[in-house]
């Protein structure tokens, strides 16, 4: 299906272009290999951080790309579509920048950003517990100061780039109870103490590794502390409302790709002496596929401009996390059934755009965090 953009500049269209065309000629044709292999294809992200699209959204001055959100979500859409592994990648990598960007000191953001915007240091995003999933607040991780830095002892849980990545994000507890007992502080992979667990085994998304992450009296310097003591659950606040709006945009991706899949096998498949497209029953389960799509992109979109205009988005995040991953569960659960036995077996993407879909009403607060954060603003 064609789809019809409205791009705020002509340097951000040529700029969709190139991410078109590098996901098409060089993302596309090892998805399947990495993904069966469940190895994680680090010297390809570092690709995209050269051509500058691991840090689209930050500013110039520091190395990223300047530009506004609704210009990254529909890059991040079109690598979506082609792979998500790795799309994934280039969210949770602007989820770990986002807290130095923010609330960084000039000198953190002097030192740090450049490493991290320009894709040659990849980062990850350690915010959950075994015991503190949706209800982050709980964390029990710790961090006690001790003369010139912490002492940091806890394990995280599904941390995305667990042992390829180069720094982390690490939510603890540096006071008392609740959420204003939190702090950020930003760890160098491979510091003594850390231990990357074996990874999990997951449904899908095989070629981005997920795993535990322990930290065994793990000493951070003080001035890896982001923001001020207590500042913590701030910063993992807002970079998740931003990580909501990527998920979106990937799921709108998977959807797309899904969609597209569907509308070609329809169009070649005859039974009865005719493409099955023609059928009823067919070709109304794609019309929605393209309505509930194109919707979702719409109400992703909407979100981004609110934050690029520098409004408060965080409900309309949560409505666009929430409605294009569930669409983009349908639309892919849809098209496998399109394509009938064959959508079942491994010869055809869509078996695996659906296992995909399955984690995006998951990650970023799971589906019913974003339907209790949307009730909780209609007051």
């Amino acid at each position: 299906m064609k789809v019809q953009r409205i791009l705020p500049t002509e340097e951000a269209a040529d700029l969709l272009g190139l991410v078109r065309e590098i996901a098409a000629g060089e993302l596309a044709p090892g998805v399947e290999a990495f993904e069966a292999a469940h190895e994680f294809p680090r010297e390809i992200v570092r690709t995209l951080g050269k051509a500058g699209l691991l840090s689209l959204p930050y500013p110039e001055e520091y190395g990223g790309g300047g530009q506004p959100y609704e210009v990254y979500l529909q890059a991040l859409e079109e690598i979506a579509y082609h792979w998500f592994g790795v799309a994934e990648a280039v969210n949770v990598h602007n989820l770990a920048c986002f807290g130095t960007a923010t609330y960084g000191t000039p000198a953190q953001r002097e030192e740090l950003l450049p490493g991290m915007l320009s894709g040659e240091l990849l980062g990850a995003y350690c915010l959950s517990e075994a015991e503190a999933g949706s209800d982050a607040a709980s964390l029990t991780t710790r961090a006690v100061r001790e003369d010139d830095g912490y002492r940091v002892t806890g394990t995280k849980s599904w941390v995305t780039h667990a042992g390829h990545a180069d720094f982390y994000n690490v939510f603890s507890r540096t006071g008392g109870p609740g959420a204003r007992g939190l702090s950020c502080l930003v760890v160098p992979g491979g510091t003594p103490g850390m231990v990357v667990h074996e990874p999990e085994r997951k449904l899908g998304v095989w070629s981005n590794p997920t795993a535990q992450v322990g930290f065994e009296d793990v000493r951070v310097p003080a001035e890896r502390l982001i923001g001020r003591e207590g500042k913590g659950f701030l910063i993992a606040m807002g970079a998740l409302d931003c990580g909501r709006l990527g998920i979106a945009a990937c799921a709108v991706g998977i959807a797309q790709a899904a969609a597209d899949y569907a509308v070609r096998y329809a169009r070649e498949r005859r039974q009865f002496g005719q493409r099955i497209i023609s059928f009823q029953g067919i070709g109304f389960l794609l019309a929605d596929m393209a309505t509930q799509i194109a919707a979702a992109r719409a109400l992703t979109l909407a979100a981004a401009r609110l934050k690029d205009a520098g409004r408060p988005y965080s409900l309309e995040a949560a409505k666009a996390k929430l409605f294009a991953t569930d669409v983009a569960m349908k639309v892919t659960t849809d098209a496998v059934q399109v394509l009938g036995g064959a959508g079942y077996v491994a010869d055809h993407p869509v078996e695996r755009w659906m296992r995909e879909a399955k984690l995006l009403q998951i990650v970023e607060g799971t589906n019913q965090i974003q339907r209790l954060v949307i009730s909780q603003g209609l007051d």
